[in-house]
């Protein structure tokens, strides 16, 4: 089945940009996934195509009218009734390499782009729409963010990546930051590769991998390094309930 991608913006003619090249370009010339761009503009109603107004209360920028976005979310909705709606804005739930695989085994997502001020708060409470962080930046508008949330899932449909195990072993994905990486030459400008990975014991480079992955993570991201440690007490508690079983 293919991955369907609608997006919802005001620059239709930035896509597929860099999802048009390398892994994302091939699986889109091959079918893995469809791009359809909306240009939201299409749904204003009066003879100036307005899109945005002034906020209320005051303040600098333009916002975009929820009346028009509504019209635009329903056609798309309309076009992909399955695909979960994601509006890409600063102020949504930060995007997850967990959330990133819900969403590529699903049929498709549909995206909305911002610009200027942002979204009048309405439409979050009229439609069912999922706001969506990149990260602690502010953009010009969602267009990048979209670029970013839609190569995430697309990386991970099948026969995208060569190797089946490029979509697990990387960071993100056990919670922790990926392991480092080497390649020949050996030794380069005075500095070489770890020892151990050369060695060729397999069990001896998992373990090497696994500190390192570690150690990187408590000492890069500190907020990841909690939730990982948080979360393996969690589950080792629950496995001592379960083995203990009532009344033991």
């Amino acid at each position: 089945m293919t991955f369907a991608a609608t997006v919802l913006t005001l620059y239709p003619e930035m896509f597929p940009g860099p999802l048009g090249v390398s892994l994302a370009g091939r699986a889109l010339n091959q079918g893995t996934w469809s791009l359809d761009t909306v240009q939201i503009r299409d749904f204003a109603t009066d003879r100036h195509r307005t899109v945005d107004d002034t906020p209320a209360g005051g303040g600098a920028g333009m916002v975009l009218k929820a009346d028009v976005l509504a019209a635009a979310i329903d056609h798309a909705r309309a076009l992909r009734p399955g695909c979960p709606v994601l509006a890409m804005t600063p102020r949504g739930k930060p995007l997850s390499q967990a959330r990133v695989r819900e969403l590529a085994a699903g049929p498709g997502i549909t995206v909305v782009c911002g610009r200027f001020e942002g979204f009048d708060e309405r439409i979050f409470a009229a439609r069912d729409v999922e706001e969506v962080s990149v990260g602690d930046i502010v953009l010009s508008g969602g267009e990048p963010a979209a670029i970013m949330a839609l190569d995430a899932c697309i990386r991970l449909l099948p026969g995208v990546m060569g190797a089946a195990s490029s979509g697990t072993e990387e960071s993100f994905e056990n919670g922790l930051l990926e392991y480092p990486h080497y390649t020949r030459p050996v030794e380069w400008e005075g500095r070489t590769i770890p020892e151990v990975l050369r060695s060729g014991d397999h069990a001896k480079i998992a373990a090497w991998r696994k500190q390192r992955a570690e150690e990187d993570t408590r000492s890069r991201r500190p907020d990841l390094w909690e939730r990982h440690v948080g979360a393996r007490a969690q589950s080792a508690s629950g496995a001592r309930q379960k083995n203990e079983g009532p009344g033991s």
